[in-house]
């Protein structure tokens, strides 16, 4: 053992991208009694997920009359195909229709709208059933959205009113946009990830799928909100953590220490939420799902959002922690699992720090014209801390954050303890045989 570790010293380049080519693969193997415990704990797991998603599989989205409220209307494509200037005071007189933008300010602006320029757009349907078919919309003049010429938009049909007033433009039409912008991110992930990027955009798509054709259905269904967020997650979890980094036992701890942290984060989102009479029915687009399917389940729904959306970065603190453990237990074999946990803590601590506040800043980043609005107020923090609005972010915030900072010790621990374990047997017998296979085995460590 002596020698190997002092021939290295000439070549490290070699010896390190050997190391690191297999770092996430079957470079660092585990005896037969670790893969059997790891086994033993992930597929009953595994399993409960399968039937889970069998029993809750939704049948489809279930179908339900449109209010034409807010995004429940009947939307078609549509294009600008004229834009004039004109009085605002005329077309006001001439009752033109207004327009469908229920943003559109009142008060100092709808007097500057009476007195000043408006612009009457000409918009023709493009799709559906009326394509073809012209209608004019009146833009104010202080409008947060203005029309232009050949301007994809979307248009919203009312067929219960009347033939002059069935169409109004409720958006702008982001198609192209969105789409060159997730053509650039997929191209950066494959040029700088390569194969591992082209798996981390399949377990995207498996992700989005779950979201989409599990979870949203199911709870629509009128299925436990937080069952299946758990059910769903899970799903997700494993399909994105084997996808991306393979199926190694790195990988199944990581999956463990994520299992563990989301338990954690359920049973402490459930007991806040309750505690807090927090009741997941804050805004107008809850208000309409509420409306739509009063069997939901709105504070089970808040609950899910918190397990869901503390999913993705458990992931990147799991997987950074198993690595880190995994890389040290090779720079050092002899370390036993107390000094892993040490050193690995250290490197969870600075992970720790950064996390966490990204997740708040996320948060508030996303709540911030709500705390504008209490700013403008001059409402005091605790004011603004007791709303029910606010205090659903701060729950979210504080309970994912916990279940952050606990799978950091979490998955330390459970990593130390496996690579320890494995030293005596896997590796030795390892070691011991790679210098009899063949000349160039003795040539890489030369």
């Amino acid at each position: 053992m002596t020698s190997p570790q002092s021939d290295p010293a000439p070549q490290p380049p070699q010896g390190h991208s050997h190391g690191h080519t297999h770092s996430h693969g079957p470079a660092a193997p585990v005896s037969k009694h670790l893969r059997k415990v790891i086994a033993a704990v992930l597929i009953p797991f595994a399993t409960a997920v399968v039937v889970g998603l069998i029993a809750f599989w939704p049948g489809g989205v279930p179908d339900h009359e449109r209010t034409g409220v807010g995004f429940d209307r009947q939307t078609q494509d549509g294009k600008v195909v004229q834009v004039v200037k004109v009085d605002c005071a005329e077309v006001n007189a001439a009752q033109v229709p207004p327009t469908g933008d229920t943003s559109t300010p009142s008060g100092r602006e709808a007097v500057n709208g009476q007195e000043g320029e408006c612009a009457k757009a000409t918009v023709e349907v493009t799709t559906g059933s009326d394509k073809g078919r012209q209608f004019v919309e009146v833009v104010q003049p202080d409008a947060p959205r203005q029309l232009r010429e050949g301007q994809g938009v979307v248009v919203a049909y009312a067929p219960d009113a009347p033939r002059d007033l069935q169409y109004s433009v409720t958006d702008v039409n982001r198609e192209i946009p969105m789409t060159l912008l997730a053509a650039i991110f997929a191209l950066a992930v494959v040029a700088v990830g390569r194969l591992r990027g082209v798996m981390a955009l399949v377990a995207l798509a498996v992700s989005f799928a779950v979201l989409t054709l599990f979870i949203l259905p199911a709870i629509l269904q009128g299925s436990n909100p937080l069952v299946v967020a758990v059910i769903g997650a899970s799903a997700i979890m494993l399909a994105a953590l084997y996808m991306c980094h393979g199926v190694t036992a790195r990988t199944s701890v990581a999956v463990i220490g994520t299992l563990i942290s989301l338990l954690l984060i359920g049973l402490l989102g459930s007991l806040f939420i309750g505690w807090a009479s927090l009741s997941g029915n804050t805004d107008d687009n809850t208000g309409l799902i509420h409306g739509l399917y009063p069997d939901i389940d709105m504070s089970g729904l808040l609950l899910a959002g918190v397990i869901i959306g503390s999913l993705g970065v458990l992931d990147d603190v799991t997987v950074t922690q198993t690595s880190a453990v995994w890389e040290l237990h090779q720079a050092d074999p002899q370390m036993g699992w107390r000094g892993l946990y040490r050193a690995g803590i250290r490197i969870g601590r600075d992970h720790i720090a950064s996390v966490v506040n990204t997740l708040v800043l996320a948060y508030a980043g996303a709540a911030l014209p709500l705390l504008l609005l209490f700013s403008i107020a001059q409402s005091s923090v605790g004011t603004v801390a007791n709303s029910e609005l606010v205090a659903e972010e701060i729950v979210r915030t504080l309970v994912g954050s916990i279940g952050l900072v606990a799978s950091v010790p979490v998955t330390t621990v459970l990593a130390a303890l496996v690579v320890s374990a494995d030293r005596p047997g896997a590796r030795t017998s390892s070691s011991t045989a790679a210098p009899a296979r063949t000349g160039r085995g003795r040539r890489r460590k030369a």
